[in-house]
């Protein structure tokens, strides 16, 4: 017999251990329920441990008591009881949320953080993009080259295909409209002004980003998750100068080529429909492109896109070297590199607009 109940005392023997426990809870627990507890013995418990205190807090929690109810137990069985019990522990208490004021304050302090490690980081691309000029030590031998072929000469054909087609869809809105006024004439200078000063430098940077601002991003995720950035450190090489640099430098180099050839592509999609719907000549075409766009449109148009170039490569090697987590953790990282790149662009092509205006 395990338990006994009299005169509003339950008198608990032999041994309570997780063996004997589950047989005697269900028996124990119904009996109590036909009458209130005021005492719990233990005088004959012969052993004692966790599951024979789970019991016992759940009998003082049923009968609504406390530790003090418990009677007559031996030294040892106290001590369990003291180590075991949850009976006056503190319950799990419901984090408050913060007022809007604090979550406010949150974003900002870590957006002030994350603009002052970009910041940092941005100072050290263009310091060892600089020094790499004059010193090729500390960078791997065709890296410069290898960038050069991956950021433009393999993004040539989808920045000419939408170069193309936007000069061509640009310039078929446009007729159509002119036409109704008489004001054909007009094509090539609204199609080269509109593709020189906005079209041209923003698209190619949207497709620069999405297409190498992301391998960017990916690329340098990866070193920092399989630490192989780390394993440059310990061979004395600066990751920014050895991993980043070359990617700076191909992409300055390349933008501005890739800009000019979706200009003259553009232009070249548009002279087809001059020519076919307007039913301009080529030449005059050609010539009015020319005398439209003075070269201080086309260089600050090449700068613009430079520092487009920029934004993408230095966004990109950011996300990538704050990168947490696995594979996971890259996905987000050039997920977010991509977003905050176009972003970017947009914010900055928007600045250069005022600019012009000034």
């Amino acid at each position: 017999m395990f338990f006994e109940i009299r005169e509003q005392t339950l008198f608990l023997s032999d041994r309570l251990t997780k063996s004997t426990v589950p047989s005697v809870r269900s028996s124990l627990l119904l009996s109590i329920k036909k009458t209130h507890i005021k005492n719990i013995d233990g005088s004959g418990i012969q052993s004692l441990d966790s599951a024979g205190v789970a019991l016992i807090d759940e009998v003082i929690e049923q009968q609504n008591l406390t530790l003090d109810a418990l009677t007559n137990f031996s030294e040892t069985n106290q001590n369990k009881v003291k180590i075991f019990t949850v009976i006056g522990l503190p319950s799990d208490v419901v984090p408050t949320p913060d007022s809007l004021l604090l979550r406010l304050g949150d974003y900002l302090y870590e957006y002030f953080l994350r603009f002052f490690e970009m910041m940092v980081l941005t100072a050290d691309i263009f310091y060892w993009s600089i020094v790499a000029l004059w010193d090729r030590k500390g960078q791997r031998s065709g890296s410069f080259t290898q960038q050069v072929n991956l950021i433009g000469i393999n993004a040539l054909p989808i920045v000419g295909l939408l170069s193309f087609i936007i000069g061509l869809i640009l310039s078929l809105q446009s007729a159509v409209q002119l036409k109704q006024f008489g004001a054909d004439q007009f094509l090539a200078n609204l199609l080269a002004f509109s593709l020189v000063r906005e079209m041209s430098p923003l698209i190619t940077a949207i497709i620069l980003a999405g297409r190498s601002g992301s391998a960017i991003a990916s690329e340098i995720a990866t070193m920092k998750v399989t630490e192989e950035l780390d394993a440059l450190k310990m061979m004395a090489l600066n990751p920014i100068r050895y991993v980043i640099a070359p990617k700076f430098h191909a992409v300055t180099l390349v933008m501005s080529l890739l800009v000019t050839f979706s200009i003259i592509v553009g232009i070249l999609g548009g002279m087809i429909i001059a020519v076919t719907i307007s039913e301009q000549s080529a030449g005059a075409f050609i010539r009015a492109c020319f005398d439209i766009v003075k070269p201080k449109d086309l260089i600050l148009s090449l700068i613009k896109s430079t520092i487009f170039a920029w934004q993408i490569v230095i966004i990109g090697s950011h996300y990538g070297l704050q990168v947490r987590g696995g594979a996971e953790g890259v996905g987000k990282a050039t997920t977010q590199s991509v977003v905050a790149s176009i972003f970017g662009v947009i914010i900055m092509d928007a600045l250069f607009s005022l600019i012009y205006l000034v």
